[in-house]
């Protein structure tokens, strides 16, 4: 933008030399027209022909912060923060000072169009994920608005995308409640498989344990077989034995209930023709018919 002198400005013209610092062009007139751009040093301006320093024009570059308050889509207002850095062309200083009056304004006039052209057809988590693109459409629109005016948009960016603070906590209450969902399955899967591997080791035990008991019946059966030759008083002895070991397992276990149960040797006597009438049983139910396997 354009600057008019300023009062320290004068003392070198009144001696009839201006002064141009680097980065900086000054605007030469003669009687109130436009000469020539001054470039940095050391200029001789004699004031009595009318010829005098109009003002001087930054060739840096500048950013403007521009906050825009707008609604996207779905009906939340959010603050969207544009930073623009953009300079004066050396070759174009005649435009760029004397055509535009504030350059900044003008630029956030340009900010306030596009953003708020843009932002409505979005979503509020689509704006998050495409400022990139609003900040490219901002800086199409201004590169080619401001090239009018002798002004280059060096940059666009969008720093920044503020919703209402209402709207801020539903979205973090929002992430909260998925990650603790997402918490609460992985809690719940591990303990599905603490208890699947708990049930494989008890079914893996109660295994062990069976053929372990097996084989210590094996081993009472061939023990007594050698000293006692009747097998009916072997089996007799090994019922003895289970019915032992059952009254001992009920006994040790702390869960189970009272339980009143005849015992005596009349009752392990008991205790075996029963076990031998079910196992008759058994070997008759399962038995084929007489004659079934004859031909005919």
């Amino acid at each position: 933008m354009g600057a008019g002198s300023s009062s320290l400005d004068c003392l070198p013209q009144l001696l009839c030399c201006a002064c141009v610092e680097q980065s900086t062009v000054a605007m030469e007139e003669t009687c109130g027209r436009y000469d020539t751009a001054l470039d940095p040093g050391c200029h001789f301006m004699p004031w009595c022909f009318g010829r005098r320093v109009a003002g001087y024009l930054s060739l840096r570059v500048q950013q403007l912060d521009v906050r825009c308050e707008t609604k996207s889509k779905d009906n939340v207002f959010v603050t969207v923060v544009a930073s623009v850095q953009y300079r004066a062309l050396a070759d174009r200083a005649f435009d760029a000072f004397y055509r535009l009056s504030n350059a900044r304004e003008q630029i956030q006039s340009y900010v306030f169009d596009v953003i708020r052209a843009s932002v409505p057809n979005m979503n509020l988590d689509q704006v998050f994920e495409q400022k990139k693109e609003v900040a490219r459409a901002v800086e199409e629109e201004l590169a080619r608005a401001m090239a009018a005016y002798g002004y280059e948009i060096v940059q666009t960016l969008i720093v920044d995308i503020e919703p209402d603070e209402v709207v801020k906590r539903a979205m973090n209450d929002i992430n909260a409640a998925a990650r603790l969902r997402a918490a609460a399955a992985e809690r719940a899967e591990a303990d599905k498989i603490q208890q699947v591997k708990r049930a494989e080791g008890e079914a893996e035990s109660r295994y062990l344990a069976g053929v372990g008991v097996a084989r210590q019946r094996q081993a009472i059966v061939d023990g007594l077989r050698r000293f006692v030759p009747d097998e009916k008083a072997v089996m007799d002895m090994v019922l003895a034995t289970q019915y032992f070991d059952t009254i001992r397992d009920v006994a040790a276990t702390s869960r189970s209930a009272t339980v009143f149960i005849p015992h005596g040797p009349a009752a392990v006597h008991d205790v075996a023709a029963q076990v031998r009438d079910g196992v008759l049983q058994a070997a008759a139910h399962h038995a084929p018919p007489p004659g079934a396997g004859a031909s005919r």
